[in-house]
């Protein structure tokens, strides 16, 4: 709205306030734009006035070439080839909630949001240079969040509009994105096309990888996902290449969506070595272990754990891959053709740092706070259990508030962050609190514990007393009476994957059982396992959650997920759930079984967990695609595997 171009169908160009719903929006049909001048809209990167052009100003450098080695000579002169090309179709997020915010304005300017957001520490950031204030002048608050998925990462301008009318109009405002809306208000998964080489040995060792993503970005920005970090260290390769374009289309500028570029990098990479191994007369999942890569392969760094040939074995085990036909089309049952497929999965640790604040307070209440943000992954849970494990007080007396930017900053729910960089934050503030207490007691001339060792102190049940003379003691709300103190605090900033010498991901790999009916089109998967390892486990039952929901939504990204694109006026025709098909329950098998490796992370930091958010959904596309093709024979490279892919 800062001038009068229009970039992309549904970008808002007016805001309409009234008292009620119903008014605004009977007011916003009386609004009737003039366009003076209309053009033909780049609409697809399958477009025909589509024109590819090189990253002029990458994301965080991620989109800058990559060149290990000289992958195009090692690929001419390998013993065995593929290339292939694969297609992702653009896809929304749709979470439950849609976007919407509460603009407060009070005194001397300050500013509190009520927002949808994935990180209220990052968002004040950003709302405070967008609308030129002090960041002490701006507050987000965010207690539950109905679901993200990258698509409430950032600020978007529904937001902004929102702080900037309710300054203009003097009274709190808010604005909800409906559904359609939606589409076109907080970003999208790019649409993709993806080239990749695959040279090897006739044994199926890989001797190089050549890849290049083409993919569409806004006409104002240069956003992609960045597909080749997967390539780039998934497998022990001595050569590899990755390159990125992008077309400037007519849509808003993509953003971070579930795993963003590990998810589709994992889709052609997974599927093009299931191609290799069928080529070779290899078991997909013996190639895999053939290539298992030992330290990193892209900066040769030892990874911090990888237990990933233990996930292979036990998820072998759970899908029962040992009695897989070899063949394709080997196995029917009625009209269904039956197949088994399976994929790596894989996730970076991205190094952050949490802060967390800690008070123990004269009922015996141990309170903790940070500003992070529960999407619904449990957030809430993991903290008080740490909280309550590291200071040793039951979890009904530990309360834990997050979602407020006035509270100590911490990481985005994003990037499979959130759980590592805040649980770090919860046990750091609380062994400082306890420290503090210990040193506060053993200071205290009036305590029976004056001048102890602080190391010989120990709080148990709101009694501080001497780790060898239990008749040294008092309670805790005695001490705090006495000083006239109704509770003691301590902050806390924990390091999250911050080490330089190691790399550091999670692991895991994806086995299906599906059946297809070629003639009706439809696929069914009827099994799935995960195996995983992800370092410290901190809630087994939202753990399983989590990867039962990412396993879910990788399956609609394989089978149903399409934002359809009118060619003519770069418009969405299937903005709503009505079209716009994410999985349900029906979609998803009854079968769904979730294992962690035990693995223990010395690297890693914090509590030693590593993230999981993002790694469930990565391989997903891939282990369907691998069972398609090992039921009937043809290989799909078009997401989403739609009916009439699936007859063609």
């Amino acid at each position: 709205m800062q001038n009068g171009e229009i970039r992309y169908s549904l970008q808002p160009i007016a805001l309409v306030i009234a008292e009620t719903l119903e008014a605004a929006t009977y007011a916003a049909t009386l609004v009737k734009p003039t366009y003076f001048k209309t053009g033909s809209p780049v609409a697809s990167i399958h477009a025909s006035n589509a024109k590819l052009v090189e990253p002029t100003r990458p994301h965080n450098g991620e989109l800058k070439p990559v060149l290990r080695g000289d992958a195009k000579a090692a690929f001419a002169s390998a013993p065995v080839k593929i290339t292939e090309t694969y297609t992702h179709a653009m896809n929304h997020h749709n979470a439950m909630e849609m976007p919407a915010t509460i603009a407060v304005w009070e005194a001397d300017d300050h500013l509190t949001l009520y927002d949808t957001v994935q990180g209220v520490s990052t968002a004040q950031g950003t709302v405070a240079a967008i609308l030129g204030l002090p960041a002490e002048k701006v507050r987000i608050v965010n207690k539950y969040l109905g679901g993200g998925f990258g698509s409430k990462g950032a600020i978007w301008a529904a937001s902004i509009l929102t702080a900037l009318a309710s300054k203009a109009v003097g009274r709190p405002l808010k604005v909800a994105v409906s559904r359609e809306q939606y589409f076109a208000s907080n970003g999208l998964r790019d649409e993709q096309k993806q080239i990749i080489s695959l040279g090897a040995t006739k044994e199926g060792k890989l001797l190089s990888i050549v890849h290049e993503k083409q993919s569409a970005t806004s006409v104002t920005d240069d956003y992609a996902e960045a597909n080749g970090n997967i390539l780039n260290m998934l497998y022990a390769c001595p050569a590899f290449e990755t390159k990125y374009r992008v077309v400037r289309a007519n849509i808003i500028t993509p953003t971070f969506m579930r795993a963003p570029g590990e998810m589709p990098g994992c889709f052609a990479i997974e599927c093009a070595l299931d191609d290799l191994a069928y080529k070779l007369k290899i078991d997909p999942l013996e190639i895999r272990r053939i290539n298992h890569a030992d330290t990193d392969p892209s900066n040769g760094k030892p990874f911090s754990s990888k237990s990933l040939l233990q996930c292979y074995t036990r998820g072998a085990e759970l899908i029962g891959w040992k009695d897989r036909p070899k063949t394709n089309r080997a196995t029917r049952d009625g009209n269904w053709l039956v197949g088994w497929g399976i994929s790596t999965a894989s996730y970076p640790v991205h190094s952050n740092q949490g802060n967390a604040r800690a008070r123990y307070f004269l009922d015996g209440t141990l309170g903790v706070s940070s500003a992070a943000t529960d999407l619904g992954t449990g957030t809430y849970t993991i903290c008080t259990q740490t909280a309550s494990e590291t200071f040793g007080v039951p979890m009904d007396k530990v309360k834990f508030e997050l979602g407020d930017s006035s509270l100590p900053t911490t990481a985005i729910s994003g990037g499979s962050m959130a759980a590592g960089s805040t649980t770090a934050a919860v046990h750091a503030a609380c062994v400082a609190l306890m420290t503090k207490i210990k040193k506060y007691v053993v200071a205290d001339e009036k305590s029976p514990l004056h001048g102890a060792n602080t190391d010989d102190v120990v709080l148990k049940d709101e009694i501080l007393s001497l780790k060898n003379d239990p008749s040294k003691s008092e309670k805790y709300s005695e001490m705090l009476q006495r000083n006239k103190q109704t509770n003691i605090e301590a902050n806390g900033e924990g390091k999250y994957g911050a080490s330089k010498e190691h790399s550091m991901h999670s692991f895991g790999v994806h086995y299906c059982k599906v059946k297809v009916d070629e003639a009706l089109g439809i696929v069914r998967v009827e099994k799935w396992v995960g195996v995983h390892a992800v370092g410290r486990v901190l809630n087994e039952k939202t753990a399983r959650s989590q990867m039962i929901g990412s396993t879910a939504m990788g399956i609609g990204n394989a089978l149903s997920e399409q934002t359809e694109i009118d060619l003519r006026y770069a418009r969405y025709v299937n903005a709503n759930l009505g079209e716009y098909h994410v999985a349900v329950n029906a979609d998803t098998p009854s079968d769904i079984v979730i294992e962690f490796i035990p693995e223990e992370d010395p690297h890693v930091g914090g509590v030693g967990a590593k993230g999981m958010g993002e790694l469930g959904i990565v391989g997903v596309s891939a282990a369907i695609a691998n069972a398609i093709f090992h039921a009937t024979g043809r290989r799909l490279r078009d997401l989403p595997f739609s009916p009439d892919k699936v007859m063609a």
